[in-house]
């Protein structure tokens, strides 16, 4: 069982011992040390649809009334539709219940602060702190919170989304899109209908129950997309479109039945928008170089940060970025709000299509052409990362024509080709990313770097059984 304390939320896997994952007793616990850090009045409560949602919903609002806080209740909802709550109810943080990509035995609190946006590592760290010292005072009977029911927010959000300037709502109408949807059986299939119905486009949604019972791993990377792949390539469809378990990144599949590219997601959304609100860009330091180039092109500067929404959109406004994310289909455009937001990339990139005339598949051919592979290590509860990464960088450092950049993880640069490996903050896995002009020369580095990382863990593994003994 496992319980991962981030800025990426209170992620577990449902069931198991205190302490060691997502259970009422946890819950319970950190739910209180954040009511206790927010110290306001009035708390906004959403979730996806997965299968403990309600059970650990229930808890959540239960212990924030406890706590004395008035709850709104918006229910299944996307993640991009709770940040929105929070900012039009003037409430004083939200606490939104998904796991997002996880597969469907895990669960998480992901926690909002009263401008909608991730909380920050600083915050997090408050929080933490409240939870290990436990001494939580609740309300009496007469200080108890209200609780009030308000399903409109998905209505809100989605004209708030056609409502902003660069989403050309008669030219998508015109183009009269036929799409192919996979929504994961959670919210996607309740709020992308009504989107697409605004914008007079045809849709076939696979995977369209919001049961919570997954068909497929939530994650859009390729292996979970065959289902959606074989139906493009079977029936005639513009374009294919796959959002994950809570709403708030996006994938896209051109209409022969070809990956489009979570990390391209971005990059088609930020040429648009540079194309017309000219400025600079922020992504993680894992995204691809095809932003920078795209960046670059309309004579703005690319940013990057450490990986994890709050660090992403803390840069953007910094440098004050016109739009920003991460490589796995997330767009954070700063005109609707600071966080990642599934249904403004649909937006912009179906505005993209319709205005240009050109097919998915010619939009993804005009942008500047990188291959990307992403691997990952498994942790055990044994392996001491940082110590492994500081041999890994002691090795590379050496490599003259490598520039090594250690503030999240490490990332090996290289001109024409880079690696990444950090350590995940949503599962228990080092992840490796790397990027090349060609597939051969991307899975070669990236290779390279996981057999380096799986020796120095086997030796760690075996020098710890000798001491032990």
């Amino acid at each position: 069982m496992t319980l991962i304390k981030t800025i990426s939320g209170i992620r577990g896997t449902i069931g198991g011992y205190i302490s060691d994952s997502l259970n009422p007793m946890d819950i319970v616990r950190y739910t209180t040390a954040y009511a206790q850090f927010i110290d306001g009045k009035k708390i906004v409560v959403g979730r996806d649809c997965r299968r403990s949602g309600l059970m650990v919903h229930n808890i959540v609002v239960g212990t924030l009334m406890g706590m004395g806080y008035d709850v709104v209740d918006i229910g299944c909802v996307s993640t991009p539709t709770t940040s929105l709550a929070v900012l039009s109810t003037g409430a004083d943080g939200g606490i939104i219940i998904t796991a997002s990509h996880n597969p469907v035995d895990w669960n998480a609190l992901k926690l909002l602060n009263r401008h909608g946006e991730y909380l920050n590592v600083v915050d997090y760290q408050k929080i933490l702190s409240y939870a290990e010292n436990g001494r939580f005072n609740y309300a009496d009977v007469y200080r108890l919170g209200k609780l009030t029911n308000d399903n409109s927010f998905h209505h809100q959000h989605i004209n708030a989304v056609l409502n902003l300037n660069l989403v050309d709502v008669a030219a998508i109408r015109n183009r009269k899109f036929r799409v192919c949807v996979d929504t994961i059986n959670s919210v996607g299939s309740i709020i992308l209908p009504e989107l697409f119905q605004a914008l007079n486009v045809d849709f076939v949604i696979i995977n369209g129950n919001h049961t919570g019972d997954f068909t497929h791993n939530p994650d859009l990377h390729e292996k979970n997309l065959h289902g959606i792949i074989d139906k493009m390539k079977k029936d005639c469809f513009d374009l294919g479109i796959v959002v994950d378990s809570d709403v708030d990144s996006v994938a896209f599949i051109c209409e022969d039945g070809t990956l489009f590219g979570e990390e391209y997601t971005l990059v088609a959304a930020a040429d648009y928008v540079l194309s017309q609100t000219p400025g600079h860009v922020v992504s993680d330091i894992s995204c691809t170089r095809a932003l920078r180039d795209v960046t670059q092109k309309y004579g703005g500067r690319f940013y990057t940060s450490t990986v994890g929404e709050s660090n992403v959109t803390e840069k953007m406004k910094e440098v004050g970025a016109v739009i920003g994310g991460d490589g796995n289909g997330g767009i954070i455009y700063p005109e609707l709000h600071y966080g990642r937001d599934a249904l403004v990339g649909i937006a912009l990139i179906l505005t993209r299509l319709a205005q240009t005339k050109c097919t998915l598949k010619e939009l993804r051919n005009t942008l500047p052409d990188y291959k990307i592979i992403r691997n990952h290590i498994d942790l055990t509860s044994d392996t001491d990362v940082d110590s492994i990464f500081m041999e890994v960088k002691e090795r590379f450092v050496k490599d003259t024509s490598a520039s090594i950049n250690d503030i999240d993880g490490l990332k090996i640069d290289y001109p024409d080709r880079w690696v990444h490996l950090r350590k995940s903050n949503t599962e228990p896995v080092v992840r490796v990313y790397s990027e090349a002009e060609t597939i051969e020369h991307a899975d070669d580095l990236g290779n390279q770097l996981m057999r380096f990382f799986y020796n120095l863990q086997k030796d760690q593994l075996l020098r710890s059984k000798i001491l032990r003994h």
